[in-house]
C-alpha cells in the first residue's frame, strides 16, 4: 500500500501530464504513476484496433477519439462510478508515493477517498486560458462544456494548488512545492 496518494487535477493542456511526468523523475522508483485514463484508452485501442501508444500522448490522435471515448466512459462510470479507478489502481506496484495524473471527477477523488481515505492529497493543476491555448487548447463543445472537464471546477478541498500559466511558477518551484508536500508525509 502507498503512503501517500497524489490527485492530480486541471483542464486539457494544463500541463498535468508535464508536471507528473517531471515529479515522476525526480522521485524515481519511489513512486508509480496511475492513469484512469489508460483502462479507457486501452479498451478503446482493442475495441477499434487504435494505436494504443498514441492515444495515451498528448497529441491530435487521440483527440479524434476524445469524445467517443468519454461518451463511452460516463456509461460505464453510471454503472459504477469507481470502475476505471480500480482497474487502473489494480496493477499499481507496491511503492510509496501514488501519483494519479488525470483526476477529472468528484466521484474520482470519492473512490478514492473512501479507498485509501487519510492517504489521499489533491492537487490542482491551473493554467489560464491563454496559456492553454498557446499549449495547443481549442475549445470543443461536447468535450470541454462536460462532466469530464467541469465537474471539478467548483470543488474547493485542493490541498495545493499549482499555477501553471506562463510566467508564473516555473516547473522547478512547482516539483519544489509537490516535493516538500510529499516530504511531509515521509515517503
Amino acid at each position: 500500500m502507498p503512503q501517500v496518494v497524489l490527485l492530480f487535477s486541471g483542464k486539457r493542456k494544463s500541463g498535468k501530464d508535464f508536471i507528473t511526468t517531471h515529479l515522476q523523475k525526480l522521485l524515481g522508483d519511489r513512486c508509480e504513476v496511475i492513469k484512469i485514463s489508460q483502462p479507457i484508452k486501452s479498451h478503446w485501442a482493442k475495441e477499434k484496433n487504435l494505436d494504443l501508444t498514441e492515444l495515451l500522448s498528448d497529441g491530435d490522435y487521440k483527440e479524434q477519439y476524445r469524445l467517443d471515448m468519454i461518451n463511452w466512459s460516463e456509461e460505464m462510470r453510471a454503472k459504477d462510478y469507481g470502475y476505471f479507478c480500480k482497474i487502473a489502481t489494480d496493477n499499481a506496484s507496491e511503492r510509496p508515493v501514488w501519483i494519479v495524473s488525470d483526476i477529472r471527477r468528484k466521484t474520482d477523488i470519492r473512490w478514492f477517498n473512501e479507498t485509501y481515505g487519510d492517504l489521499i492529497r489533491n492537487i490542482r493543476i491551473y493554467a489560464d486560458e491563454d496559456t492553454r491555448k498557446n499549449r495547443g487548447f481549442v475549445f470543443k463543445t461536447g468535450v470541454d462544456d462536460v462532466t469530464s472537464e467541469c465537474d471539478l471546477d467548483d470543488y474547493t478541498g485542493w490541498d495545493l494548488v499549482l499555477d501553471n500559466s506562463n510566467g508564473k511558477q516555473d516547473i522547478e518551484d512547482q516539483l519544489r512545492s509537490i516535493i516538500r508536500f510529499v516530504a511531509n508525509y515521509r515517503c
